[in-house]
């Protein structure tokens, strides 16, 4: 997937993370983190579960099955057409016009319709960059694509609490490109292969390496000082988001801190099994559950003292 999703009740997550299933479009998945659970205040889940479907019916579009490039662009377009659709109070017309629909209330209502446009934007950037092999450059242009494809589901939730100032915002974008990342670099074995290139060529050359460069057959010592920077920036990343917290009210700023403690272990699996997952995708379990809930209740006490 295109790794967007992502700040509190949604996760950037993709694939088989070993955590919450959900459905869309026929397939199965599993969420790192929790999707408009039940810390969601009820009057906000319709809602958060309509912005999810979506985000996650167009991640499908780009990302599963066998479609050729081109289907699937134009599959995009057409989700995008029905969007403009709906946001002008025209009905959506397209296969996936009841997913649009089930966000009509919400644009009538104010739900910023640039956001879900960046999603679609940033999906369909995947799936150009995935059938051209084609690698970022540099740090800037991954965080180009980390700010259409992860930041305005972040930026979405807070609109929905009602929560507008620059610092909060800034502090959510922070934590979704984080997790963004965090996919990333958990991804690696998978993505790879797929010829999905993430990591971005300065931070290649940077450890001696190039953009043609195997890391899933890399000796580990020399794969792992890569992903231990990876790993590290990732981390600062998050530190910068911690404010967002304390932003968004009663039990999701729980979830949010669940959200962020979710990703930053994912962080310590990859680097407890010795920065390892250019090989070895490491997932959350019920067991890592237990820890990340400990380190949720001390982050908390710690951002309210």
């Amino acid at each position: 997937m295109p790794k967007g999703q992502i700040s509190s009740e949604i996760a950037p997550a993709r694939g088989d993370n070993g955590g919450m299933q959900s459905r869309s479009a026929g397939v199965d998945h599993y969420e790192n983190f929790p999707v408009a659970s039940w810390l969601c205040p009820a009057h906000l889940r319709p809602a958060i579960q309509a912005i999810y479907h979506f985000a996650r019916t167009a991640d499908d579009i780009a990302d599963e099955g066998n479609s050729a490039a081109a289907d699937r662009l134009t599959d995009l377009q057409g989700l995008h057409d029905d969007l403009e659709r709906a946001a002008s109070g025209a009905a959506p017309q397209g296969k996936h016009a009841a997913v649009v629909n089930d966000l009509t209330p919400y644009l009538a209502a104010g739900l910023p319709k640039g956001l879900l446009t960046d999603l679609l934007s940033a999906f369909a950037q995947d799936v150009r960059y995935t059938a051209n092999a084609h690698h970022y450059d540099d740090w800037p242009a991954l965080l180009d694509y980390c700010q259409r494809s992860a930041n305005p589901v972040g930026r979405l939730l807070l609109h929905l609490y009602g929560v507008t100032t620059p610092h909060a915002l800034a502090a959510s974008d922070a934590v979704c490109t984080a997790l963004q990342l965090i996919n990333f670099w958990q991804d690696l074995s998978q993505d790879l292969p797929r010829g999905r290139y993430y990591v971005p060529v300065t931070a290649l050359v940077a450890q001696g390496l190039t953009p043609q460069t195997d890391l899933t057959t890399l000796p580990l010592a020399q794969s792992s000082a890569l992903i231990k920077a990876l790993v590290a920036h990732a981390r600062s990343t998050m530190a910068q988001g911690y404010p967002v917290v304390n932003a968004v009210p009663g039990r999701a700023s729980w979830e949010l801190a669940t959200v962020i403690q979710g990703g930053l272990h994912v962080l310590r699996k990859i680097e407890r099994n010795g920065y390892d997952s250019a090989v070895n995708r490491h997932k959350l379990t019920a067991w890592d559950g237990v820890e990340v809930f400990a380190r949720t209740l001390l982050f908390k006490f710690r951002l309210l003292f």
